[in-house]
């Protein structure tokens, strides 16, 4: 059951990129705990994608038994993560050098958008901000428009928990061969600036502009784009290669000579004119007909509830039926120790006796951290 069975992590219940870097070790078999806040505990599950796989215990860490419990899983665990801001969990008594020294292979996760340290380290953001700093958000968007968040795909997940959970798999290996943990800094600012990286490259040999909107990538080409369909749907268009714009051209009926000069970006507003017309000519399903299956880099734009029902989704079982809604499966997938999610959600504390006692601590020692206000 997964590739990182056997692995214990210790997750600091927290929002966005944290849990769901919890959700996808805990998809690959690691045991997963999230501890929540002693005053969050009660009875009630709610569907959520990124606790799914994990089990929960409810936690006072502003009592020393809280701490002191704490203290005793991070003995038995390969990792711990939080993503509070700088300098929290230090105060609380649980940060990286009191960790370390119950365990010193730990590797100790710190999810934050700013970095551990530099001007702006202790103040609020989010991502939005975040992606703001690094160019990300600077570049998405049309020409003479403002730039349109991403969602918050790219800072909070792609350069945040993506990265965390990279940093995590890549200290946990090297400490198996050093015999000790370390500190795992996961900014989404270096990560968001990490995910621009060709884009410095093209810049550096003459083939891209900070200009938003005039590049090939970014809504400037007419041949990568989305086009209104007949029925106001849309499809999306990314012939970029020639033999695959040549398709394009045979299979949309283009005239060749209008649509020859490909690489030209003086032409390019043109040609994106006159494909939106031909794109106009037919509903979104007509041109699924003709061009999906094809080397054209051809594809429906479909909403998320749609995208769950497309045939290639069904056939590689992207999507999973779990707490009576669908959400996405595990990824990626491994050929031997596949993934697998092993429960819904649970309710915040709902798992503090048995994780406790799987833990080591006695039935009469949970009695007496309850009868302290350590635990809920």
């Amino acid at each position: 059951m997964g590739p990182l069975q056997g692995i214990k992590v210790i997750e600091l219940a927290g929002i966005g990129p944290g849990p769901f870097s919890g959700m996808l070790l805990a998809d690959m078999g690691a045991e997963v705990i999230s501890v929540e806040r002693a005053s969050s505990a009660d009875n009630t599950r709610i569907p959520d994608c990124n606790s799914r796989g994990k089990r929960s215990i409810a936690l006072n860490l502003k009592t020393p038994e809280g701490v002191e419990t704490l203290l005793g899983l991070v003995e038995k665990a390969d990792v711990l993560f939080e993503g509070f801001r700088p300098g929290v969990t230090e105060k609380l008594g649980i940060g990286p050098e009191q960790c370390l020294a119950r365990n010193p292979k730990l590797v100790y996760g710190r999810m934050t958008g700013w970095g551990q340290f530099g001007p702006l380290a202790k103040t609020a953001g989010h991502d939005i901000n975040y992606i703001s700093l690094t160019g990300a958000l600077h570049a998405m968007g049309r020409v003479d428009d403002k730039p349109v968040p991403p969602l918050n795909l790219v800072g909070d997940y792609g350069g945040g928990g993506m990265f965390l959970v990279m940093g995590i798999l890549a200290a946990l290996l090297e400490s198996q061969r050093s015999g000790k943990g370390q500190v795992v800094d996961a900014a989404m600012t270096d990560g968001s600036a990490i995910l621009m990286a060709m884009f410095n490259s093209l810049h550096a040999i003459g083939m891209w502009s900070p200009k938003r909107g005039v590049n090939f990538l970014d809504t400037g080409a007419h041949f990568y784009e989305t086009y209104e369909t007949q029925d106001g749907k849309y499809i999306s268009i990314g012939s970029i290669e020639p033999q695959f714009y040549a398709l394009l051209i045979e299979k949309a009926q283009l005239d060749s000579d209008v649509f020859g000069d490909q690489n030209n970006p003086a032409k390019w507003p043109e040609l994106k004119d006159k494909l939106t017309d031909v794109f106009k000519t037919r509903s979104q399903a007509q041109w699924c007909e003709l061009m999906e299956g094809t080397d054209i880099c051809f594809a429906p734009v479909l909403d998320f509830i749609e995208a769950q029902k497309h045939p290639h989704n069904v056939a590689r079982k992207t999507y999973i039926e779990l707490d009576g809604m669908t959400q996405p499966a595990p990824a990626p997938r491994f050929s031997r120790t596949a993934s697998e999610v092993t429960s819904g959600a649970r309710a915040a504390g709902e798992d503090t006796d048995e994780v406790l006692g799987n833990w080591g601590f006695s039935d009469d020692k949970i009695k007496q951290l309850r009868a302290s206000g350590a635990l809920s």
